[in-house]
């Protein structure tokens, strides 16, 4: 159980001083959304545990998905921080929402993310000819679909996550052409179910071919082939017709670099400059926040177990986010 340094009243003036005290009224009540995906939960705990432990703030964790965790900041100011926010799926309403002045993007919070298409270890072992996107969709026998086994089946983002608005642009006849190739697409039903799908491929020597992103323990552990989309990328044809469900007609094109940013309600930011200069220094790559969701995902832990270990762990690398006296204040806590 972590420590806690920060208290009320005499106890934490006590300890810290009256300064932490004035600090912890200044900083007051943070909502960070907690997305439901392992480095998106690490991500909120860990700036959970920094601010509360370093700053002096009330932290709430409050669960949320892009779309409507931006729709919220936008309306209403809140939640106040979305630590990891992969914006591919997203860009015009936060660009919308950035010009408005409503939200703020502080970080690139993993500067060598990527998502795309995958195949098992299975596939990738037993048929290394497979290597396209084309390659896959020309073998829907590999893939046999549970409902329709004369379907091959696409493993599909959970409902309501932004990725599936890509992959359903993407699998529309005008682009890769899912349905026509044979494959229909398999909605896991949630984060878990998405990973069980992988974990039992694995497990049974199963082909597997679906959706994923990096950084994941998933990729690691189980050693998934991302397929080559061959195609070109158009800004014009991903921003306003790959992530607009509304387009009918989007072109195939490979995922553009990810881009997951950290994003802040603007008024949170202007009220709490000290906490957003945290967030500009902190970042990490998908090297190092992947030891953390490996451990995880071995140890079945949740969120906050992940960021303590990473604390513990990697001093090297957060330690060049704060204050030494920050620092020493976050260390007594762990």
């Amino acid at each position: 159980m972590l420590k806690k340094v920060f208290v009320k009243g005499l106890i934490a003036a006590a300890v810290m001083g009256a300064s932490v005290t004035a600090m912890a009224e200044d900083c007051g009540d943070v909502s960070i959304v907690e997305m439901s995906w392992p480095s998106a939960e690490f991500a909120a705990n860990l700036d959970k545990l920094i601010l509360e432990e370093a700053f002096g703030c009330n932290v709430t964790l409050v669960p949320g998905a892009a779309i409507t965790s931006l729709a919220s900041m936008e309306a209403k100011g809140r939640p106040h921080i979305a630590p990891e926010f992969w914006a591919n799926a997203v860009i015009n309403q936060l660009r919308k929402a950035e010009d408005a002045g409503k939200v703020e993007i502080t970080t690139k919070l993993i500067p060598d993310a990527y998502e795309g298409w995958y195949v098992s270890e299975f596939v990738a072992n037993n048929h290394p000819e497979l290597n396209t996107v084309d390659d896959v969709l020309k073998r829907k026998d590999l893939f046999p679909s549970k409902e329709d086994p004369s379907k091959g089946a696409f493993v599909n983002c959970p409902s309501g996550w932004s990725c599936q608005v890509l992959n359903d642009g993407l699998i529309k006849p005008s682009a890769y052409n899912l349905e026509g190739n044979g494959f229909v697409s398999v909605d896991p039903g949630s984060g878990a179910g998405l990973d069980g799908t992988i974990a039992k491929s694995y497990d049974r020597n199963e082909a597997w071919f679906g959706y994923y992103w990096q950084p994941s323990a998933v990729i690691s552990k189980y050693e998934l082939k991302k397929l080559d989309f061959v195609d070109g990328y158009e800004q014009d044809n991903w921003d306003n017709c790959v992530s607009d469900p509304e387009c009918d007609t989007p072109k195939r094109s490979r995922f553009p670099a990810s881009d997951v940013f950290t994003v802040v309600a603007s008024e949170f930011s202007k009220e709490n400059p000290t906490v957003v200069e945290y967030l500009k220094k902190r970042a990490y790559n998908s090297d190092q926040v992947g030891k953390v969701l490996v451990y995880m995902l071995d140890n079945q832990a949740d969120g906050e177990t992940g960021a303590i270990e990473f604390l513990k762990t990697q001093e090297d690398v957060w330690t060049q986010w704060l204050s030494p006296e920050d620092v020493a204040k976050v260390k007594g806590a762990i």
